[in-house]
């Protein structure tokens, strides 16, 4: 055989083998990992300036902006290309939901639900048609984000390349922080804000193993960006070189007054769903109603419109009034509530900003009506208020308060709203329990409060851990030949059945033989005859009902209606596995 071919043979079989090479490398090496992630970063930050770049172009087309203009940030707009892009645009809207629930009808998972539940699976098919309800919902001006496009399809795309490298659960839930990392990094041009987001958000815990990936992740969308589209986000902000100590009083009642207003954002969504939901308006319907709301507000204010990204620019710098900020927030409250509450797709996270920022100026501005108390500079208030008011609705203290350093660099300012913001996340823990995406699944059911994993809970059924072998006897043996038959010792406990063959009820062995009567049958000495388990019930519902039920044990059953026995479950087992497989994602989770 000549060298040549040999060579073609050689090359041949390492092309074969290659993928298959580069996946084991990626499950055993850690610093392949992180290769991988800084591609998903790079992916994300390409995503993030395509999304921003088109909808920027719908506003342009549709609200006759320029080339540098942005739509939030106009001091007016044309009123009827207003009214009937987002009445049209609405339509469109509604009528695209409709003909998805038809032929597509999953319902899509967002990466906080795909890394609480799913072991970061999550489904690019569906999340692209979420990215293009999202492009179409703000780009034709609607009062919502496109932060929700950014990091779905970053998430979707990091899952779709764990599973191609068949990561194992803990690394594939870690790509998907990576991927939002880099969305939401690429989206503000701060690496540490989407790092932290991804920390705080997605992957639900801090660990240091986990530093290198999510910030190499974050770190090359933000490179992307800067090279596509350099200071496309940036702020121009002067802050002050020091805040003094009795300023702190009043950024802590502004973290608490920003809390509540974000419980009533959310709560307003909602409320505004559910009088849709009541109307009777067809679903597909909804979206052109609250277009044509919206569309009417921003005749009003202009701000109102799509993401208030430039609109934040604006609030920050305007020398606005008292009258003038409470109107804009109310109008841009309104704005945001109906275009969620009527059908369009996006998320609050810049509405938040912006409506954050502008609560404290109106606090900066009541402050300074109040002449025996110390004023705190505008601009501080704003951002203060501007981070505080977004922990609430989106969460991540950590999170807001990088977005506030990469934005002014100014470390004193920083200190403030770490303090207003943790202010901010406990107020709302205790008073509502919720952010805004961990309230929308509580609505659906879902008991999610964080993206830390608990879909383990949901495989570790009821039906994995009994034990199949029962002993059985009629419920109405007497206890004599029970005593004959089952000597003291033999087993704890039996399972009666009635003459159908169905759950009666347990008996304790021990029970039946300290009786000093052998008269009567088991049907005297039953317990637990209406608690019973079923194999489809998680952990979490075995070991609640343990506990309501006060047992040691109880029967398994088919099903409710069948009452077939087919297994036992003792709360002593329940336990330590529950344990065991908390000990193993602690471990997981902390790099161990």
């Amino acid at each position: 055989m000549s060298s040549s071919s040999t060579r073609r043979r050689a090359i041949g079989e390492f092309v074969l083998h290659a993928p298959q090479m580069l996946r084991a490398l990626v499950r055993a090496d850690e610093a392949w990992l992180v290769a991988l992630s800084a591609v998903v970063g790079i992916i994300a930050g390409i995503c993030v300036t395509a999304i921003s770049l088109v909808t920027q172009f719908m506003h342009r087309l549709l609200f006759q902006l320029g080339p540098h203009q942005r739509l939030s940030g106009q001091v007016e707009v044309p009123p009827l290309n207003t009214v009937l892009a987002l009445t049209i645009g609405g339509l469109l809207v509604g009528l695209a939901g409709l003909a998805i629930a038809r032929w597509w009808p999953r319902r899509a998972v967002d990466p906080i639900e795909a890394n609480a539940l799913y072991g970061g699976r999550m489904s690019l098919n569906d999340s692209l048609l979420v990215v293009g309800q999202t492009m179409l919902s703000n780009g034709v001006g609607a009062s919502v984000g496109l932060e929700a496009a950014y990091t779905q399809i970053g998430a979707a795309l990091a899952s779709r390349f764990g599973r191609m490298f068949r990561l194992r659960r803990n690394d594939l839930r870690l790509l998907v922080g990576c991927g939002t990392a880099g969305a939401i990094a690429a989206a503000f041009n701060a690496p540490l804000c989407g790092a932290f987001y991804a920390f705080e958000l997605v992957i639900g815990t801090y660990a240091v193993a986990n530093l290198a990936p999510v910030g190499m992740a974050a770190i090359s969308a933000v490179t992307v960006v800067r090279l596509l589209i350099p200071d496309e986000y940036g702020f121009e902000l002067r802050v002050p070189t020091a805040i003094e100590p009795v300023s702190y009083l009043p950024i802590l009642a502004l973290g608490i007054i920003c809390a509540f207003a974000g419980i009533a954002i959310m709560r307003g969504v909602t409320l505004t769903e559910t009088l849709f939901r009541r109307s009777g308006v067809p679903t597909w319907a909804r979206p052109a109603i609250g277009g044509l709301v919206v569309g009417l507000l921003a005749l009003v204010s202009p701000q109102v419109l799509s993401s208030g990204h430039a609109a934040l620019q604006v609030g920050l710098d305007a020398p606005y009034g008292l009258g003038q900020i409470a109107t804009l927030i109310v109008l841009k409250s309104v704005a945001s509530a109906v275009s969620l509450g009527s059908g369009f797709r996006g998320g609050l996270f810049f509405a938040s900003l912006f409506l954050g920022a502008l609560v404290g100026k109106l606090f900066a501005a009541a402050l300074g009506a109040f002449a025996f108390m110390a004023a705190v500079p505008t601009v501080v208030c704003a951002l203060v208020g501007m981070s505080a008011l977004a922990v609430a609705i989106v969460g991540g203290p950590l999170t807001m308060t990088f977005l506030a350093l990469e934005s002014t660099g100014s470390f004193p300012l920083t200190v403030a709203v770490i303090a207003a913001s943790v202010v901010s996340a406990l107020t709302v823990r205790r008073a509502f329990g919720y952010s805004f995406a961990t309230w929308r699944f509580h609505l659906r059911g879902e008991a999610i409060r964080s993206a830390v994993d608990i879909g383990w809970m949901r495989s570790l059924t009821v039906g994995r851990m009994m034990r199949r072998e029962v002993r059985t006897a009629r419920v109405d043996t007497s206890l004599a030949a029970f005593r004959r038959d089952v000597p003291l010792g033999s087993t704890a406990r039996v399972v009666a059945v009635d003459a159908a063959n169905k759950y009666a009820g347990i008996v304790l062995v021990a029970e039946v033989h300290a009786l000093a009567s052998r008269q009567g049958t088991l049907a005297d000495l039953l317990h637990y005859q209406r608690d019973v388990l079923t194999p489809q019930m998680s952990i979490k519902d075995a070991v609640a009902l343990f506990e309501a039920a006060e047992a040691d044990a109880l029967a398994v059953v088919e099903s409710a209606e069948t009452r077939r026995v087919v297994g036992v479950l003792t709360e002593q087992y329940a336990l330590r596995r529950y344990s065991e497989e908390l000990e193993r994602r602690r471990r997981e989770l902390s790099g161990e």
